[in-house]
């Protein structure tokens, strides 16, 4: 599943919340934002845990994967998710929550061959749901 909008409009609330309901029904979750994701899984390759955190990363139901987008993607950063959406393309569910729109994804990834096979991965068969509105957490302005 692929939750676009705005800052603040309810992404990863509704991530959250869909994850949340598949812990409730039996399934395993895992939430992720995007940055700490790829530091983790930097740290895991440095001492040498990395196909270890890629198999934990594989054996969950949903996996939740949020604010993709928001800072530029490194080389090994392109290939950790790929090593990730491939272990889990088919056999388990990916939400990814983005303020970039799915058509700037490919631009986004820049290497050409890294981004078709990602995006191949994430977005052909994915639920994309598309969040407009104002920012639910600016704070309402009270009444005198």
């Amino acid at each position: 599943m692929i939750l676009v909008g705005a800052t603040g409009v309810g992404k990863s609330f509704i991530a959250c919340a869909l994850a949340h309901q598949a812990c409730r029904k039996g399934y395993r979750a895992g939430y992720r934002r995007a940055s700490r994701l790829f530091h983790e899984l930097t740290l895991a390759r440095a001492d040498g845990t990395y196909i270890r955190l890629l198999g934990k990363l594989a054996r969950l139901d949903v996996l939740v994967i949020d604010d993709w987008g928001l800072a530029p993607v490194q080389d090994p950063e392109r290939r950790d998710l790929l090593e990730i959406l491939e272990d889990r393309y088919g056999t388990r569910s990916t939400i990814i929550t983005s303020q970039l729109p799915p058509a700037q994804w490919h631009n986004y990834l820049a290497d050409a061959t890294l981004a078709d096979a990602i995006c191949d991965r994430l977005l052909h068969n994915a639920h994309r749901l598309v969040l407009k509105g104002p920012s639910r957490r600016k704070e309402a302005k009270l009444d005198d």
